[in-house]
């Protein structure tokens, strides 16, 4: 896949996560090579630094004029944010157009479209410039019915599930699948959002932005092609918002149609309530319940991974202890330790289908 060069704008909310989409990007993509974030509130730091500590070399800027002023040169501008409603805020609108006016191609992964902008739309046709809106919904002759196909997929299929949306599942999803390849294995992703796409994942399609009908076909169809076409010894499935999360309840396409061979649950123990919800009497469940529930949905359970958000190190990994110790599975911290440790209950499941073929 060849990579362009591309900015991503964050309006300010680059130290928030608000700005997960920038945060996926800034930790790696296949698709884009990022040289610069555009975020008032941090200008002049380095965007790695911002995030979790650690210099990527990738300063953060401004304004579009003050990367420009550098003459370094971009293909794309990124939309880095996700607004509450999925809207385009003025303030962004703004920003795009000094984009385009830029002679800057637009990716857009929020609700509402970009190429729906009159404004945006008219100048991007004028200046010949693209603009991706990532979550338009495929044509319906594009869409897929599911059909029972998913049985051709032959290697274990690995469902990263949450207990809360915005948890880092995509992050972790690309930390296994690393893992996997350094390991020796072919391992594929298939993404179902738009960040996804954006780090370069190949197969999938955007869950939130489908039909209700086709997010079963869809996610059949994502999994064999990738298997028909790759032949990965290992496949990992990234995961949205939580099984019982009541403003967007989902996981049980990723067991139940994807035919998942088992579940790597991410939870962050510090989040008592569900993601902007704290209005609302819902709370988040024990973890071992959990568990319990996605075993009756069909697959076990074979690792947890701890979101150390509102922790220290030392609480996060005391946290872990206590769920290893609960549960009887490995229970670890991707972004401080990694995931090696989850590779030999991987190649475990390997050799077995292999075995079973």
């Amino acid at each position: 896949m060849e990579q362009h060069n591309a900015i991503v704008i964050t309006g300010g909310y680059l130290d928030s996560s608000n700005a997960k989409t920038a945060h996926g990007l800034i930790r790696g993509s296949d698709r884009y090579n990022i040289v610069g974030i555009i975020d008032q509130e941090s200008a002049g730091k380095d965007a790695g630094e911002v995030l979790d500590g650690r210099k990527r070399d990738i300063p953060v800027y401004g304004s579009i004029r003050d990367f420009i002023n550098t003459g370094k040169q971009a293909t794309y501008c990124v939309i880095g944010v996700a607004t509450k409603g999925g809207v385009i805020p003025q303030a962004i609108q703004m920003i795009l157009k000094e984009a385009l006016e830029n002679n800057l191609n637009l990716v857009n992964g929020l609700h509402e479209y970009v190429s729906d902008v009159p404004e945006l739309a008219a100048l991007a046709a004028q200046k010949g410039l693209e603009i991706i809106d990532v979550r338009k919904p495929k044509k319906f002759r594009d869409l897929h019915f599911w059909s029972g196909k998913i049985i051709e997929a032959k290697c274990p299929k690995i469902a990263v599930l949450g207990t809360d949306c915005a948890l880092g599942k995509r992050t972790t999803t690309r930390f296994l699948v690393s893992a996997m390849r350094k390991a020796g294995y072919k391992a594929e992703m298939i993404y179902t959002g738009q960040t996804g796409w954006m780090q370069g994942a190949k197969y999938g399609f955007v869950f939130d932005s489908t039909l209700n009908d086709f997010i079963s076909g869809e996610m059949e169809h994502a999994v064999v092609t990738c298997y028909k076409e790759v032949k990965p010894d290992i496949i990992f499935i990234e995961g949205q918002s939580a099984l019982r999360n009541p403003s967007g309840p989902a996981g049980a396409e990723w067991i139940v149609s994807a035919a998942a061979d088992a579940v790597v649950l991410q939870h962050n123990p510090a989040r008592k309530q569900y993601k902007d919800m704290e209005y609302y009497p819902a709370y988040i469940p024990e973890l071992k319940d959990e568990v319990s529930l996605i075993k009756i949905y069909g697959a076990p359970t074979v690792a947890i991974t701890i979101n150390s958000e509102r922790m220290t190190t030392a609480e996060a990994r005391k946290a872990a202890s206590k769920y290893q110790e609960e549960l009887g599975i490995p229970a670890i911290l991707p972004l401080e330790d990694g995931v090696d440790r989850l590779v030999p209950i991987f190649e475990t499941m390997i050799k077995k289908s292999l075995i079973q073929a």
